[in-house]
C-alpha cells in the first residue's frame, strides 16, 4: 500500500442492528459523517460480533456476509455489501502484528458480518473500498488497546480503521423496560462522553469499576471492546477525538467518535 499524504482518522462507531437502514434519522447520519472523510484507500473493520483467537483475519477475497442475526424480516437476510477483498492490508497487518510478537491466523471463508457491514452499507454505499475484517482476541481493554498501537501506522497508509460496537448494549434489560430510555444507559453514555472529552484512558480502561452502570449498560463487554483498538490506533492524537453521533436507539446510547 503506498503512503498518502493525509493520514486516515480512527473511528470507533455504534453500528445498529440490521433495522438501522429503516431509522428515519441514524443512516443519514452516518452518510454524512462519511462525506468528510478523506476517501480511504482501505478500510480495517473490528467489530463486537467477531471473537477469535489467535487475532484472525477475515476473507481477503469477497465472499458472503455472515448474516450473524435471528428472527429478523427476511429482507433483512438480502442485504448485500461486495466490497473488494484486501489483500494488501492483510499483508501489512501480519507484518505489524506479528513483527510486534501478537500471532494472526487466517479464515479465508469468513465474511463481514452485521458489525461491519451494516454501518459500511449506509457510510460507502458503492462498495468500492476494499474492507479486512479482523477479530478481537479477548476482550481485556489494555490488550486491545496495544493490538491498536500496533496497527497505528495503517493510518498513513490510507487505512480506515473503525472499532464498531454499541456505546450501550443490554439487550436483556431493555426487554424488561417499560419503554423510553433507561437511566443505566444515559449515565454511562454522559460518563463515557465526559471521559473521552478529558482523554481519561485510566477510567475507560477500567470503565467497568469506574463508571456509574457500567455492569448494566455493559453486562458483557464485546460491544464497548472496540473503542480501544480505536484509542490505541489513535494515542497520539486523543486530544483530537471528537463524538460525531450521539442520542439514543431504541434505549441504546449510539454515541460514535472520530480521532483525527
Amino acid at each position: 500500500m503506498t503512503v498518502t499524504a493525509e493520514r486516515m482518522p480512527a473511528l470507533y462507531l455504534s453500528h445498529g442492528a440490521p433495522p438501522l437502514a429503516d431509522d428515519p434519522v441514524w443512516p443519514g447520519q452516518l452518510a454524512a459523517w462519511s462525506a468528510t472523510l478523506p476517501r480511504p484507500r482501505a478500510i480495517l473493520m473490528v467489530s463486537a460480533h467477531w471473537e477469535e483467537a489467535p487475532l484472525a483475519l477475515g476473507a481477503v477475497e469477497p465472499v458472503p456476509l455472515v448474516y450473524d442475526f435471528w428472527g429478523f424480516p427476511e429482507h433483512y437476510y438480502q442485504v448485500r455489501y461486495g466490497a473488494p477483498g484486501a489483500p494488501q492490508l492483510a499483508d501489512s497487518v501480519r507484518k505489524l502484528l506479528r513483527g510486534a510478537g501478537t500471532p494472526v491466523q487466517d479464515i479465508p471463508d469468513r465474511g463481514l458480518d452485521h458489525g461491519a457491514y451494516v454501518p459500511l452499507v449506509e457510510m460507502f454505499p458503492d462498495a468500492d473500498i476494499p474492507v479486512l475484517q479482523i477479530s478481537m482476541p479477548t476482550l481485556d481493554p489494555q490488550k486491545l488497546m496495544a493490538i491498536g498501537r500496533k496497527l497505528a501506522p495503517l493510518r498513513d497508509e490510507g487505512v480506515l480503521i473503525v472499532g464498531s460496537g454499541f456505546f450501550t448494549h443490554n439487550l436483556a434489560a431493555l426487554r424488561h423496560q417499560g419503554g423510553g430510555v433507561p437511566g443505566w444507559s444515559t449515565e454511562f453514555d454522559d460518563w463515557g462522553d465526559r471521559a473521552l472529552r478529558a482523554q481519561d484512558i485510566d477510567a475507560l480502561l477500567d470503565f467497568e469499576h469506574t463508571s456509574p452502570a457500567g455492569k448494566l449498560a455493559h453486562p458483557r463487554t464485546e460491544h464497548f471492546a472496540p473503542l480501544f483498538v480505536t484509542l490505541g490506533a489513535a494515542e497520539e492524537e486523543l486530544d483530537r477525538g471528537r463524538s460525531v453521533i450521539d442520542g439514543f436507539w431504541m434505549g441504546l446510547a449510539k454515541r460514535s467518535v472520530q480521532f483525527g
